[in-house]
């Protein structure tokens, strides 16, 4: 099938990201999303072992020594090994215990105030980077339906995004809402791109100006989910211990499939109807 003859049929496609949408919308509202050392306090830190020791040893010596069971041991590769508790611990304890075993090369430590305090700027900070979006895009266009359109579209992106972490565990942190802004970023630009060129411009048919700006928009996308997965598969083969560069990827490569879904299927369906039926 031409992708001008699917165009033509956009009013179905439509519903598809909305559905999606709905259904991210549900898996976090069931399955909620793990929290960072960040935001839920506890200590994080990166070990080089000095003898060999297995994975559960390693756990079970920690978790004696700190008289906790909130132990995991989230990598364990090339000698180095990266340690989450779930409570703060004293760094100087817990160099005691691993006085033989293994060496500290990194060591953080979040109590629950602070935590928790990070994780309300979070909130505030997602909600009015969305708002002053939405302002912006109002002022641009100046107009109710595609500039609700747009917003749409950066939404549907986001809650895909965030239903995306919970489905897959990747943990809401510091890191990861930096990855959530980006996708704000980038959503408007797509949408933003495929909206001046069907609205605004002249030449051509609504058609032939749709296809011109996904070509310029999948192009962009490609490049930007290529990089990502790149940026995923290093992290994953050469350098384990960079958890964070790995959920900022996750994140990333989650809301940029979304955006191609929101952009050119909700977006531009939506913007065709508003065109086709006379701009009422």
């Amino acid at each position: 099938m031409k992708i001008e003859t699917l165009m033509e049929s956009y009013k179905p496609l439509i519903a598809v990201p909305i559905i999606i949408t709905i259904i991210a919308l549900a898996i976090f509202l069931t399955n909620g999303l793990n929290e960072s050392v960040d935001l839920k306090g506890g200590t994080i830190t990166t070990l080089q072992l000095q003898k060999s020791i297995s994975q559960d040893e390693l756990k079970s010596m920690i978790e004696t020594g700190l008289n906790t069971s909130d132990v995991n041991v989230n990598s364990f590769s090339n000698n180095q090994a990266t340690v989450t508790i779930g409570t703060e611990a004293d760094a100087n304890t817990f160099t005691n215990i691993l006085n033989g075993t293994a060496t500290i090369l990194s060591y953080r430590s979040v109590g629950a105030v602070l935590s928790s305090a990070a994780l309300t700027q979070i909130i505030y900070t997602l909600i009015f980077a969305f708002l002053f979006m939405s302002v912006t895009v109002f002022i641009v266009f100046r107009s109710v339906v595609p500039s609700m359109a747009v917003i749409l579209a950066a939404l549907s992106d986001i809650i895909i995004a965030v239903g995306g972490m919970s489905l897959f565990g990747i943990p809401l942190s510091l890191a990861s809402v930096g990855a959530l802004l980006l996708l704000i970023g980038y959503s408007v630009d797509t949408d933003i791109l495929l909206t001046t060129r069907v609205l605004k411009r002249r030449e051509g048919t609504i058609t032939e100006r749709a296809i011109n700006a996904m070509k310029t928009g999948f192009t962009m996308t490609a490049a930007a989910i290529g990089s990502m997965v790149a940026l995923y598969v290093i992290v994953l083969f050469f350098i384990p211990s960079a958890a964070t560069l790995q959920n900022i990827a996750e994140v990333l490569m989650i809301g940029l499939v979304a955006d191609v879904l929101a952009t050119w299927l909700m977006n531009l369906g939506i913007l065709r109807w508003y065109m086709e039926s006379g701009r009422k």
